[in-house]
């Protein structure tokens, strides 16, 4: 059998995040409940029992905000048209002040074993500034229900580089997620995107980024902070206790395949990246009339240098690098003899950075380089 990823896209918000540019809507209450029936039409649609499910993931938009019964019907579709396996990560994404006690009970109960709750900070000015619905006191009751409900591998994501906030900020954030005993956080540099309220903010001077060299100070602050209380920085933004590492994100940085379903979700398949539309009334008619095929946008169909080169991109992502064999293994060539050019000139130019007085040419640095190399291989 293949083993393969879920997404599930649920696009639906009570209130959509400032800095925000998802595929994700508020004010659309009356279209949750067709595009439920069509998400589940799409599931069954490409069912196989020849697909090994290894994780689940329920992004959005905010999952959290639809009444759970829909979140168990989608469950319950994938475990009756797959195989589904016995260790398998299903993670949700809440939102405070879209889950109470009685949902977050629901979803242990229907085998959801981890949650990412989103907070982005504790500074509940912050928190206004940028269009959160909820207060820091909010997601700590969440939290406490969650582990109440017998969550006990929990995500936080917090964002670095908001509108007019300080380091200290940032320390009381982390100190306090730390305390909270969490096995999983998710540090996120704020981008701004293109046709956002926070672009628009920040433009008109109703809002100030802090300076780059701040920003920098309060990742490595973050980092360090971590580090020291025992989290592991496996991944550029992402740090997680022994154990407790998101295994559907690890997968796709490992360029495992995966399959989107649900507007706008992308899918990785037999060395094909694909995604479905993003509009979600033409999403929802192209399902109710059969005509799946209309919503999928092929985006491409990777040569084998393509596959490489993204193998290496992705890779680099981790923090533990890649494996030279793990990249022989899957390609049958060691990526030193692919990419020797590239490594030649990386290492001419650290050699001429560290001796300017001795390697003063690019091309001295190179035949050096190319003696080093040599060596090494």
């Amino acid at each position: 059998m293949k083993e393969i990823g879920v997404y599930i896209h649920i696009p639906f918000c009570k209130s959509k995040c400032y800095y925000c540019d998802f595929n994700s809507f508020s004010n659309k209450e009356n279209s949750i409940n067709d595009y439920i029936e069509c998400l589940k039409k799409e599931i069954i649609n490409k069912s196989s029992f020849e697909y090994l499910i290894k994780t689940i993931y329920i992004g959005g938009g905010t999952p959290s905000y639809i009444d759970c019964k829909y979140i168990e019907e989608i469950l319950g579709i994938l475990r009756n048209h797959y195989n589904i396996s016995e260790d398998v990560e299903i993670t949700i994404e809440v939102n405070p002040g879209t889950a109470n006690k009685d949902k977050l009970e629901k979803y242990y109960a229907i085998g959801i074993n981890r949650l990412s709750i989103g907070l982005q900070t504790s500074n509940n000015q912050i928190l206004k500034s940028i269009g959160r619905i909820h207060s820091f006191e909010q997601y700590k009751q969440t939290i406490d229900l969650a582990k109440q409900a017998g969550f006990s591998n929990i995500n936080s994501d917090i964002i670095i580089g908001l509108p007019s906030q300080t380091i200290y900020d940032i320390e009381d954030t982390i100190n306090s997620l730390i305390d909270m005993g969490l096995q999983h956080i998710s540090v996120y540099s704020l981008i701004i995107e293109e046709g956002t309220v926070l672009e628009n903010k920040i433009k008109n001077k109703e809002l100030k980024l802090p300076d780059e060299e701040i920003e920098r100070y309060m990742y490595w602050f973050a980092k360090r902070k971590l580090e020291k209380n025992g989290f592991k920085h496996y991944e550029i933004s992402n740090f997680a206790k022994p154990g407790f590492v998101s295994k559907h994100n690890l997968d796709c940085w490992n360029q495992k395949e995966y399959i989107g379903f649900g507007v706008s979700a992308s899918s990785y398949e037999n060395k094909t990246r694909f995604s479905n539309i993003g509009n979600l009334d033409e999403y929802i008619k192209n399902i109710n009339t059969n005509s799946f095929e209309k919503n999928y946008i092929i985006e491409e169909k990777q040569t084998l240098e393509a596959e490489q080169n993204e193998f290496m991109i992705l890779g680099l992502r981790k923090i533990s690098g890649i494996r030279i064999n793990d990249f022989r293994k899957k390609f049958g060539r060691s990526p030193l003899i692919v990419y020797e050019k590239q490594i030649k000139e990386l290492i001419a130019q650290e050699l001429i950075a560290l001796d300017v007085d001795s390697i003063k040419l690019t091309k001295k640095g190179l035949d050096f380089a190319n003696l080093v190399w040599e060596e090494f291989i």
